[in-house]
């Protein structure tokens, strides 16, 4: 992943360095679950996901600047939904201790303006399951346009199932909203 930098974040691949921090926050019970993940039982299994990070090179670490700590994850996927090589679709985490700070939307307005201008992106998607408040705020205030809810969409690790709310915004929805951030 290109390193980007933003106010108070450094968007950057991971390395086995991070692993400590992805498993701080990764244990949290309440943060996974938001994400349809387990949260991590051991060191060793967050390990294990950022050597899947670094081999698979699609996941930025979120490393706060004022104390260099990775707070996150921000990920840019093939779009679940759509098959076009110019469209791809967000994933992230935010540790809870982050949460309400506003990082993640710096982070993903950060990733928007490098997928619009640099990756060649021609529609970014996100989306949420309808439980999570805090997800659906980041992705309005990153002017993100609801497509609607994809009814009973995933069935978490805990075997509930949940609806999925989907978002999209086109680059040139990004370009005339960005001028105002």
């Amino acid at each position: 992943m290109q390193t980007l930098e933003s106010e108070r974040l450094i968007l950057r691949g991971f390395t086995e360095l991070d692993t400590d921090d992805l498993f701080r926050y990764a244990a949290d019970p309440d943060v996974g679950p938001r994400a349809g993940w387990k949260p991590h039982a051991s060191r060793a299994e967050s390990l294990a996901i950022v050597r899947m990070f670094v081999n698979d090179d699609n996941v930025w670490a979120i490393e706060r600047k004022s104390d260099h700590r990775v707070i996150g994850s921000l990920g840019l996927h093939a779009d679940k939904l759509r098959n076009l090589p110019d469209v791809k679709t967000f994933g992230y985490v935010l540790a809870q201790d982050c949460w309400g700070n506003g990082y993640m939307t710096e982070a993903v307005r950060r990733a928007m303006e490098y997928t619009f201008t640099e990756a060649g992106m021609h529609l970014m998607s996100v989306s949420h399951y309808t439980f999570n408040d805090r997800s659906r705020r980041v992705i309005e205030k990153c002017g993100f346009t609801c497509e609607g809810t994809i009814r009973s969409a995933f069935q978490r690790f805990d075997g509930e199932v949940f609806d999925e709310t989907v978002y999209s915004i086109t680059k040139e929805e990004w370009e005339k909203q960005s001028k105002q951030w």
